[in-house]
């Protein structure tokens, strides 16, 4: 677990440099900030269509062999990106063209590497694994983000994309020598197979758990709401600093850094947890929708700087906690398309969401976009937790007959 997150860590860097290298070379090619949205764009939409498929082919391959295949085929991608970058033979079409491949390839890797970091651990340990996975993300994208200027402005756009690239083949080095733990999460090729392997392999198996399974689909009610409402602060905080706050760039700097030490502390704090359910994510949800709106009537920079740093470690905790009920709620062969369906599902949230909120924003203003979410997130929760608690089971006596035949059968199969 050590050498997987020690190699996610070098994977997250080399990945944020390459992202933040590439709006610069869109800017660069078309002088277009309208470019870099629809590569950015380009790169998520496979995840809406393919994701399924990539769920499925997780569940079928070994783990191992799956991770490392396709962390080096992203590595060829950003070789062949920096190669065409370093010739200055680059345009938008080929960039575009590499970015939708990137996405492709994207949907097997993301739900091969969350599983295989559950390998390596015993099930109880799963909540805190998946902790230190959104820790190592968080140092990551800061180390990769910081690292992307100097690698640009002393060797060069391509040498960020070489870098990512070796970061992949890193991982990939790394994969051969991981050792599932006895008691991992998952080891498929220890499992006896219930049912036929063409049905159990099958897309359609994977989305209909997702949707028979209430929990799973509170769980997308509640991470939908607060994704389209809450969450995005780079934008609604944005606004709201630069203008009624009437900070500069250096004022939103500071927010976005506080936000970034707040994810750090909420990663080491859902490490902690043992037993993460649904019910948590919605309060935490609830919790870091009260806060937003507090922080929409925030009268200076100071107040808002001091009310970023919880709403940053609550959403970090929920983050893990759903997370973790994700990846441990399905059955073993049935966790890769799980996690293909709520890929394809968030990415409906992160295309969709932005828009939405902007047109609240156009509507109520920064601090108002921020109040009206934060009460939408709180009061989406609260209903759905007082129609659970209604929702009860009712209790059916079983009475014997005379001839010491249970009576009311009906009712007990009813209750069944």
């Amino acid at each position: 677990m050590r050498w997987w997150s020690a190699a996610n860590f070098v994977s997250n860097a080399g990945t944020w440099m390459q992202l933040t290298v590439q709006n610069l070379l869109v800017l660069h090619i078309t002088g277009s900030a309208a470019a870099t949205g629809l590569s950015m764009s380009v790169q998520a939409a496979p995840a809406l269509f393919v994701s399924l498929l990539g769920g499925a082919a997780v569940d079928r391959w070994p783990r191992k062999l799956t991770v490392a295949v396709s962390q080096a085929l992203l590595g060829a991608v950003a070789f062949t990106t920096a190669l065409l970058v370093a010739l200055d033979r680059i345009d938008m079409t080929s960039l575009l063209v590499l970015a939708a491949v990137t996405g492709v390839i994207a949907t097997v890797d993301g739900p091969a590497c969350a599983l295989l970091g559950n390998d390596l651990v015993p099930v109880e340990d799963v909540p805190s694994a998946i902790g230190v996975g959104a820790l190592v993300h968080s140092a990551g994208r800061l180390a990769g983000t910081a690292l992307a200027g100097v690698t640009v402005a002393l060797l060069g756009t391509g040498a960020a994309y070489a870098a990512n690239g070796l970061s992949f083949l890193f991982v990939a080095a790394v994969v051969p020598f991981l050792r599932p733990v006895r008691g991992a999460a998952e080891r498929p090729a220890a499992e006896p197979r219930a049912v036929p392997e063409r049905a159990e392999m099958s897309v359609r198996e994977g989305l209909t758990y997702f949707v028979r399974r209430p929990r799973l689909m509170a769980l997308a009610g509640i991470t939908g709401i607060s994704s389209v409402f809450g969450r995005n602060y780079g934008l609604t905080l944005a606004v709201l600093v630069t203008g009624p706050l009437a900070g500069g760039a250096g004022s939103f700097g500071t927010v976005s850094t506080v936000l970034a030490v707040g994810g750090i502390l909420g990663a080491v704090l859902g490490a902690r947890l043992r037993r993460p359910s649904v019910r948590t994510v919605g309060l935490l949800a609830a919790a870091g929708g009260l806060l937003q709106a507090v922080a929409g009537v925030s009268p200076s920079l100071a107040v808002l700087l001091v009310l970023v740093l919880p709403m940053a470690v609550v959403e970090s905790v929920s983050d893990t906690a759903g997370t973790a009920v994700l990846q441990t709620d399905p059955p073993a062969h049935l966790r890769g398309r799980v996690l293909g369906v709520w890929s394809s599902i968030g990415t409906v949230w992160s295309l969709g969401g932005p828009p939405l909120l902007g047109l609240l924003m156009q509507s109520a203003g920064a601090r108002g976009a921020l109040v009206v979410g934060g009460l939408l997130i709180a009061a989406s929760v609260g209903a759905g937790l007082l129609l659970r608690r209604r929702g009860g089971v009712l209790p059916v006596a079983a009475l014997p007959a005379a001839d010491g035949e249970v009576t009311g059968r009906a009712a007990l199969g009813t209750a069944a």
